[in-house]
């Protein structure tokens, strides 16, 4: 969610306890992600105790982002079919939509070397304003939101706002960023368009081929910093580009609770956790996958090892797929760590003490992967 930003960035204290993931530049996709998954789980009892903020923990290692279906070249029917659909299927309303993949079609012909895709840029504005409906608004036909948005708050590990000052519009661009990237006459920040262009345009800034992980996290990193900010657009770029790539619809119940857990990104690791909505100040493995899917109407048990054996499993061999839990441990003895996967080879858990909810690669070598669950079937 996006608040406004106070005048003087002191820190909120209903938010002093959210925390964030490292804020260590991504390393290459050829290196191991340094991960501790979560130690052998007992049954979970609720616990309300406060806990200490977690400390950073390594980012995720970025594989070559995958690449969704492309987006019509050509304005026409075929343009306004595909935004209509994908955007039916995704939340996204129609008009942020049109700004999106009319800023991929023209940089796509000014800079083919970026790669730059939709995904990254719808990521950037449903992380940053929700597609221009921060605070109940909405675009008109023209783009433009109906009540100029100003700068909203991005928090930092201690609650502290890091975002800019000056930062407006649906794409929430720096002053900065929008004199640079804005390109000839006079473009309107607040016009989803223009912004969404400006954005891509700092993404492709120097070169950058955002195909390779390592260039996507710099990217998207000038446009924001914050650890917090980073890894919910990468976890919104996952789902969205797993979508993307599927002719078929997604499962709306996957998605609401993939949406779930991405806002959760940031809560602590608090063994029996359930959550800030059952008095907790964060989860556990199981309490996140538990939570996010029952806001979708479906109950699962409440510990990993019991998920396990009460999901269906996905055959051994087969990719997981957008939705699945991802499990880890020896199935005859305990499995003792759940994530969700949201698609790209990476999930969303909250991985052990003293770490926070985050995006993690979800395979690394010599781990105790025990096979993925499908909740939905």
């Amino acid at each position: 969610m996006t608040e406004p930003l106070p005048a003087d960035g002191a820190p909120n204290p209903l938010r002093k306890r959210l925390v964030i993931i490292g804020a260590a530049v991504v390393a290459i996709a050829a290196l191991a992600v340094v991960i501790t998954l979560a130690p052998q789980q007992a049954e979970p009892v609720a616990s309300t105790a406060s806990a200490p903020p977690p400390v950073p923990a390594e980012p995720p290692t970025m594989p070559p982002q995958a690449a969704p279906q492309p987006v019509p070249p050509n304005s026409g029917q075929e343009f306004d079919s595909w935004v209509t659909k994908v955007a039916g299927w995704l939340d996204i309303p129609e008009r942020a939509m049109t700004g999106y993949a009319k800023a991929t079609v023209a940089l796509s012909k000014d800079q083919p070397g970026c790669h730059l895709s939709w995904v990254t840029l719808a990521a950037v504005g449903k992380v940053t304003t929700d597609h221009g409906r921060a605070g109940g608004g909405q675009l008109g036909a023209d783009g433009r939101v109906a009540k100029p948005i100003g700068a909203l708050a991005v928090r930092d590990f201690y609650g502290h706002v890091v975002s800019t000052k000056d930062a407006s519009g649906p794409m929430q661009l720096s002053a900065a960023l929008w004199k640079k990237w804005q390109g000839p006459g006079k473009p309107d920040a607040q016009n989803i368009d223009a912004a969404a262009l400006a954005a891509g345009r700092a993404l492709c800034d120097g070169g950058r081929d955002l195909a390779k992980g390592e260039a996507w996290w710099q990217g998207v990193s000038t446009l924001q910093s914050a650890p917090l900010f980073l890894h919910r657009i990468l976890a919104t770029a996952n789902v969205y580009g797993t979508v993307g790539k599927n002719p078929a619809p997604p499962n709306p119940a996957v998605l609401k609770a993939i949406s779930f857990a991405i806002d959760k990104i940031g809560l602590p690791y608090v063994w029996g956790g359930n959550g800030e909505e059952k008095g907790d100040l964060g989860f556990d493995c199981s309490g996140l996958t538990t939570a996010a899917y029952g806001t979708a109407g479906i109950t699962l048990k409440r510990t990993a090892h019991w998920q396990y054996e009460s999901v269906p499993l996905v055959p051994t061999g087969q990719s997981p797929q957008l939705g699945d839990l991802i499990f880890y441990g020896n199935p005859a003895t305990k499995i003792h760590h759940v994530g969700i996967f949201i698609g790209n080879e990476q999930m969303i858990d909250a991985p052990t003490f003293g770490q926070a909810v985050q995006v993690h690669t979800y395979r690394k070598p010599g781990d105790d992967f025990a096979g993925a669950g499908r909740p939905t079937n």
